[in-house]
């Protein structure tokens, strides 16, 4: 297989073979990413095409959300009884059959189905997961800059890709991008069929910044149903009070990203004339600084204390949020709501992967973190479908962005109640 010759070629140049399972694991988040994101770009086609309003169009998108939230504890479970490649083909397999049955929907029910639940479903069962999976598989050291890495990709494929599929939809239709999503979605399949591996002893190594001579031997494959095994991880986590602390800082996390801005932002531009060409080059600038600004939080998160990073990402979001609607949409006052948002976008996840495993385990933290990570789409559910409710009620969305704002506010505050690890933990993590 190419991996085993990858694996020689880079072992020859001094090149863990665990950055090949990062790059490959960041092309396919980046491309997935981007059909997480697309549907922000097609609210207005879809209301111009078919009549729904978007109050429809944004509950199939909370839904979408919400299940892509859910699966992601299952996702884990997952991925530990099947392994990474065969878990992330299907999940590809299964996003790309939403999308193309979708070139032929003409009802909401349709919608729904497809953008809510079968893409919900697909795109959850990697989700976050699959990059805290590799980070604490194939690395003991640098596990907070790979989850920054891993992150920035998913965020910034949702963003970097808008440019190109407004432009699509704005020139030859919204069936035409959609198609291009799923050529890409092939090309990324292709690329983890290749390169992608489950654990290092498949190539005979050890994790990165691991000093032991012999491969790790693979844990005795579980037997336990899927669910329990998911359902089990939640019963014991719970008793935590960290674990409720990060899920409810993570609630709000996608409540102020993936659910309002990354849904909302575009139709809202739309509200005061700016043209949606011009308003998805905004999430695709602030995409470019989330890439950044993930990245360096994964470097600080493996030097710093992860709560007050916690505590400044979540504040600073916070601040930019609600000075938002008084930038009276000028392109100044947008591009200096792009830096700083978009510096932050979901600088969160690295800090919080790592607080997650020092509280739980390297071996559990993805199904832990899976758990988590639900709570972050439970809020960007809630968000997308209220902030949907509020432009067809009140003709705005500016209550969505403040109420947003306030409780990022109330996560920084809360984030810093997580008690300090103790050393043994910390040491472990």
């Amino acid at each position: 297989m190419i991996s085993n010759w990858l694996s020689a070629a880079l072992a020859r140049r001094n090149i863990h073979y665990g950055w090949a399972m990062v790059a490959v694991t960041f092309l396919a988040a980046l491309i997935s990413a981007g059909t997480v994101g697309a549907p922000g770009v097609f609210i207005v086609p879809l209301q111009k095409e078919f009549g729904w309003s978007n109050a429809e169009i944004s509950s199939a998108l909370s839904i979408r959300f919400i299940l892509f939230g859910l699966m992601a504890p299952f996702a884990a479970a997952l991925l530990n009884r099947y392994g990474l490649r065969n878990v992330t083909l299907a999940a590809q397999l299964v996003v790309v059959s939403g999308l193309l049955g979708s070139l032929f929907m003409t009802q909401v029910w349709q919608l729904i189905l497809l953008w809510g639940v079968v893409i919900g479903i697909g795109t959850g069962m990697t989700a976050l997961v699959l990059g805290a999976t590799i980070a604490t598989r194939w690395f003991v050291a640098r596990r907070g800059l790979v989850v920054g890495i891993l992150t920035a990709s998913v965020a910034t494929g949702q963003l970097l890709f808008l440019p190109a599929l407004a432009a699509v939809t704005e020139q030859v239709g919204w069936r035409v991008a959609l198609a291009l999503v799923c050529i890409m979605l092939g090309v990324a399949a292709f690329a983890v069929l290749m390169v992608m591996r489950d654990r290092p002893g498949d190539l005979g190594l050890r994790p990165f910044g691991d000093e032991g001579t012999e491969p790790l031997p693979a844990p005795p494959p579980s037997t336990a149903p899927i669910a329990a095994v998911a359902l089990g991880t939640l019963r014991d986590a719970s008793k935590q009070p960290v674990f409720w602390i990060l899920f409810a800082t993570f609630f709000i996390c996608g409540a102020s990203t993936n659910g309002l801005v990354q849904v909302h932002l575009i139709p809202m531009c739309l509200d005061f004339g700016i043209p949606q060409v011009q308003a998805a080059g905004l999430l695709a600038a602030m995409g470019i600084f989330d890439f950044f600004g993930t990245i360096i939080s994964g470097w600080l998160s493996d030097r710093y204390d992860n709560r007050w990073l916690l505590f400044w990402y979540y504040g600073l979001r916070g601040l930019s949020l609600l000075f938002l609607p008084f930038t009276d949409f000028t392109f100044y006052g947008l591009s200096l709501f792009a830096v700083f948002y978009g510096l932050d976008w979901i600088a969160t996840v690295p800090p919080t992967v790592r607080l997650t495993a020092q509280r739980f385990g390297a071996e559990r933290a993805n199904l832990v973190f899976g758990w988590i990570f639900a709570g972050h789409q439970l809020g960007a559910g809630v968000a997308a479908f209220g902030a949907g409710l509020s432009r067809t009620v009140l003709a705005t969305y500016l209550p969505a962005f403040f109420v947003a704002g306030a409780l990022c506010i109330v996560a920084a505050l809360i984030v810093l109640a997580i008690s300090r690890p103790a050393k043994v933990a910390a040491a472990a993590a």
